[in-house]
């Protein structure tokens, strides 16, 4: 049943705080909150309800749940405590007293995002129209795009033959329990001895011990199947119960590590790919692709994701272009005029404009060169054009500068600073030094001294 709508009493209480008396009124989500259309949010989540049964929780309720945990980057479980002990928390998601509980499970978000689906577009869409009412982004910003595609990781670990196999027995006995279908044998022990096993002769490169292991598991699994098939012919209601976890053991089954063509990579989500992005860290990721569309210039508060969405099936980046551009109009409501992508969408099915798209290492160029054609459009006032610039003069050839053998020059040692007088008295003639000093030998008169001669002469200067 569609949820109640949220409402405010007003009142105080003798027994517990209000939160607007003990919270700053000019924090952040308070703020963000006031501006937040809550009642546009309820009216388009109301058509995924029924009219009869039980009323579901407060709209403003788990969409600011939601909200507070892609902001803070929390999880399920994180967000929900911190919930309890954060005012600020509770004011957001529509709360008019402060509460010491969670008044609801922590499940309820994950079967939020599943009733949700699509309508995840509309809290992108109203969180841009805040952030365009705030000005944080202006309608000019919306008009140069950047395109680009991503791999969402899922949470399953690195796909082998002996995980998968052990995986789909663990599977389908999991399901004949559930359906209550008796099967003449688990193979719950041998399995998991086998992939245990199978992994260790793996890692000490024992191959063909290796592959006596994948055998076992794979005759165990072909059991498996042939049994259950055999229970349930006949009855419609457990063949369509079975059909795909079946459909998804066989391929299992029968799948070669090195084969062409289609492989699974996980019995219980099979969307999952394997996709490689040519990254040095990780060559291939095990995901959903995922396209995401951000301003291409950076707006006063910054960069905006104005569309996301998951790519199913590993599509080519550029037969996903011409889509994602019509739906990011539609998001924003202003028709785009340049996006800028990689050299990934060569190929593309969007509209065949030059002024369009453009690949970016190319858009630099492309600035350059439209600013030479443009320049009264492309510069400002005070900024000199073609017109007016000076004639370059003429290069002459210069030398090749030779490059210095000491690639890494020495650096320079500080030196103390001289004496005064001994300044003074270093620059005076020999020929008068000799005429001062008798004392002075031959060398020195000829023109030359030496240290202990140096060292006389300042003393002889400091004493007199």
């Amino acid at each position: 049943m569609r949820p109640k709508k949220h409402k405010t009493t007003g009142s105080n209480d003798l027994f517990r705080a209000r939160l607007d008396q003990i919270i700053n009124m000019k924090h952040e989500l308070v703020l963000l909150a006031g501006k937040i259309d809550w009642d546009w949010i309820d009216a388009e989540i109301a058509p995924l309800y029924s009219e009869n049964g039980r009323p579901g929780i407060e709209t403003r309720f788990m969409i600011g749940l939601l909200l507070l945990k892609h902001i803070y980057g929390l999880s399920d479980e994180g967000v929900c405590e911190r919930w309890v002990h954060d005012p600020y928390f509770q004011f957001f998601t529509g709360e008019e007293f402060f509460q010491h509980v969670f008044p609801h499970e922590r499940s309820d978000l994950s079967h939020w995002r599943k009733r949700l689906g699509d309508k995840l577009e509309r809290l992108l869409a109203e969180s841009l129209r805040v952030a365009h009412e705030a000005g944080a982004l202006r309608s000019q910003d919306l008009k140069r795009i950047t395109v680009d595609t991503t791999v969402q990781p899922k949470a399953i670990s690195f796909p082998t033959d002996a995980k998968l196999l052990h995986a789909a027995i663990r599977g389908l006995n999991r399901l004949a329990r559930k359906h209550g279908v008796r099967l003449r044998q688990s193979y719950a022990r041998v399995a998991k001895s086998a992939a245990m096993m199978a992994g260790r002769y793996a890692h000490a490169k024992q191959f063909n011990r290796h592959q006596r292991q994948l055998r076992i598991l794979r005759s165990r699994l072909g059991r498996i199947i042939r049994d259950i098939r055999r229970k349930t012919e006949g009855q419609a209601a457990l063949e369509e119960a079975f059909a795909l976890p079946l459909g998804r053991a066989t391929q299992i089954r029968s799948q070669q590590q090195r084969q062409r063509g289609f492989k699974l990579y996980s019995f219980h989500a099979p969307e999952v790919e394997c996709i490689g992005k040519g990254k040095a860290a990780a060559p291939y990721e095990f995901g959903v692709k995922a396209s995401i569309v951000t301003n291409n210039r950076r707006a006063p508060g910054g960069l905006f994701v104005l569309h996301a969405r998951s790519l199913p099936d590993n599509p080519y980046d550029g037969h996903t272009l011409r889509d994602v551009i019509d739906r990011t109009e539609t998001l924003t409501g202003c028709a785009i005029e340049r996006a800028y992508v990689d050299k990934g969408y060569r190929g593309h099915d969007a509209q065949k404009s030059p002024s369009r798209l453009h690949l970016r290492p190319e858009a630099r160029r492309l600035r350059r060169h439209q600013a030479r054609a443009a320049p009264p459009l492309r510069h400002r006032a005070h900024h000199r054009t073609s017109q007016n610039r000076r004639t370059p003069r003429p290069v002459l050839p210069q030398r090749p500068r030779r490059r210095c053998r000491q690639r890494r020059p020495l650096r320079c040692r500080p030196q103390l600073p001289t004496h005064p007088r001994l300044v003074q008295r270093a620059f005076v003639p020999v020929a008068r030094l000799a005429l001062a000093h008798p004392q002075l030998s031959s060398s020195a008169r000829s023109g030359f001294l030496t240290f202990n001669q140096l060292v006389l002469l300042t003393a002889s200067s400091r004493a007199s």
